[in-house]
């Protein structure tokens, strides 16, 4: 598999690895101070990197035709974790343990689940366009693979963080919290070589999947991570929080993009 590809899935493993940084237990306002980033990071990857591409993938359409598809996996990736949300409720923190044999899901769990559906499109992006660079023999969509690589590798730093972080604030181990926070990024190779090998037959779906990932970040954001940021102190920390994540990831998407 040629570097290009796996890039991206370095640096969300390089993001993960900072859980290793942490020394003891994690306090209060840091964990906050995440939960707003990690919001903020979301948000803002889910309108440049993911609605925007989709709208724009469409671009030779008019009007309705052109948005539609941003809409409809927008609504997909919303009702879809909803959907999830209602058949297996999930726990908050601080809710307590469950009884009977029925699974739920926590927050990390939807989080994770949410950041693992963001990377999947980007890597089917990345690998649209190694496929053109592959069926025309161009050196320069080679570069252009390269560079929206390069890009989506330094964008999922933080995303890669904002997993493994409040994993490890949940009393998992660094290590555990890593594993799980670098396996987020696995499932972008995947979808490089998917489209690949599949370039003509699943070009046509990526718009829908871009958006489909946005509306389950946002979900996730409104649903989970906000709720639980603003909840007693250190709220304000939060806030700061996303709006040091939000202005990052317009930064990243906008300048790598």
């Amino acid at each position: 598999m040629t570097p290009i590809l796996l890039l991206p899935f370095l640096g969300t493993v390089l993001g993960a690895a900072m859980v290793f940084l942490v020394r003891g237990s994690m306090a209060r306002s840091l964990h906050k101070l995440l939960l707003g980033f990690a919001s903020g990071v979301m948000i803002a990857a889910s309108v440049w990197s993911l609605l925007i591409p989709s709208i724009n993938f469409n671009e030779d359409a008019e009007g309705l035709m052109q948005v539609m598809p941003a809409a409809i996996g927008f609504l997909a990736g919303m009702g879809f974790l909803l959907f999830i949300d209602r058949i297996t409720p999930h726990l908050h923190l601080g809710d307590p343990k469950p009884e009977g044999p029925k699974s739920k899901l926590s927050r990390t769990t939807m989080l994770t689940f949410a950041v693992a559906l963001h990377n999947l499109p980007e890597g089917m992006a990345v690998g649209v366009v190694y496929a053109g660079a592959i069926a025309t023999g161009g050196d320069v969509a080679v570069s252009s693979a390269l560079a929206l690589s390069v890009g989506i590798a330094i964008q999922n730093l933080p995303e890669g963080a904002i997993v493994s972080m409040p994993l490890y604030a949940e009393n998992k181990s660094k290590l555990k919290s890593f594993g799980i926070g670098a396996l987020t990024g696995l499932v972008e190779p995947v979808g490089a070589v998917m489209v690949i090998l599949l370039a003509s037959l699943v070009t046509w779906i990526l718009p829908y999947l871009l958006a489909f990932a946005a509306g389950a970040m946002i979900y996730v954001v409104i649903e989970e991570l906000i709720p639980e940021a603003s909840q007693g102190e250190h709220s304000n920390v939060s806030t700061v929080g996303f709006a040091l994540g939000f202005t990052l990831m317009m930064v990243l998407d906008v300048v790598l993009g």
